[in-house]
């Protein structure tokens, strides 16, 4: 299963959203990798599980990404990231 979203966090992936990101691919019984899509062609996939794999993307605010999982809990782990990178952070926009 694959699914693109946009990034919503300001930060993009990094920081927070980034551990928020792979603490939650790390809930799920799937193999989960994550790729930067540019022109509608995805760069070179990570392990979602992978902290510095995840914020050695560069991903940032607005980009998208290419998630692919397989396994027991692939929909729910698309769902739930998809989730964690269409949520701005708490604070965000606040001002």
């Amino acid at each position: 299963m694959e699914r693109v979203v946009e990034v919503v966090p300001e930060a993009g992936l990094h920081a927070r959203p980034a551990a928020k990101f792979v603490e939650t691919a790390n809930e799920y019984d799937a193999d989960i990798t994550v790729a930067p899509v540019e022109d509608g062609e995805s760069g070179e996939a990570v392990a979602a599980s992978s902290m510095i794999a995840v914020t050695s993307l560069g991903v940032k605010n607005g980009e998208e990404v290419r998630l692919v999982a397989e396994g027991d809990d692939a929909e729910a782990a698309l769902d739930a990231l998809e989730d964690v990178l269409s949520t701005p952070e708490e604070g965000e926009g606040e001002g």
